[in-house]
């Protein structure tokens, strides 16, 4: 039984936070993890900001839904769940990534949840776990599946290197570096090619 997780930011869909930014003029929003190691600072940060816009869940989902996947991003999905069980694993927000599900089909997605108030400002969001990307591979490999799993960047690596087989995914440079372990795609054609090729080995 063969199951394959995919990175869903920089995989399926753009950088939900800075495609965000530039369509709404709010450049503070751009801000990731690369300037701001401490996610809980980050995201109150980001929270702050939202709200004193007086930006609420339905406009922010509007903005998302505009976005739409990446080019050639449902053809290859809706291609992959023919042969493999897919789930996505991701970093974002079940309120955020609704809308680009949608336009995907509506594939499995694990990810996290934000808290709004009675007039959809956002106030707080809730981890589903620490680390859940690597922990769920962890426990799909504990009920017997082999799992291959794609991502573009840092935030994947543990995931990539818990499965049986990890493919990266147009990712920069540095990460190309830093984990040479894993074969490099750049395309969904050569994406695809390196998931059969691991799913005839493992």
């Amino acid at each position: 039984m063969q199951l394959v997780c995919l990175d869903l930011e920089g995989v399926l869909v753009p950088e939900i936070w800075i495609e965000f930014a530039q369509r709404t003029g709010i450049p503070e929003l751009r801000r990731t993890t690369r300037d701001e190691p401490d996610y809980d600072k980050l995201m109150k940060y980001r929270l702050d900001i939202l709200a004193s816009k007086k930006l609420g869940l339905p406009d922010i989902q509007k903005v998302i839904a505009e976005m739409g996947p990446m080019p050639g991003a449902k053809a290859f999905l809706d291609d992959l769940r023919q042969k493999f069980q897919v789930i996505i694993l991701s970093d974002t927000f079940y309120e955020f990534a609704m809308p680009l599900m949608q336009q995907l089909g509506m594939p499995t997605l694990f990810c996290h949840k934000l808290e709004a108030d009675a007039n959809g400002i956002l106030v707080n969001y809730h981890l589903r776990m620490p680390n859940q990307k690597k922990e769920a591979v962890q426990r799909f490999k504990e009920i017997n599946f082999k799992v291959i799993a794609a991502g573009d960047s840092y935030n994947d690596t543990a995931m990539l290197g818990e499965a049986h087989a990890g493919i990266l995914f147009h990712p920069p440079e540095n990460v190309i570096r830093e984990f040479p372990q894993f074969p490099v795609t750049m395309n969904y054609t050569e994406l695809r090619a390196e998931i059969d090729k691991a799913s005839a080995r493992i």
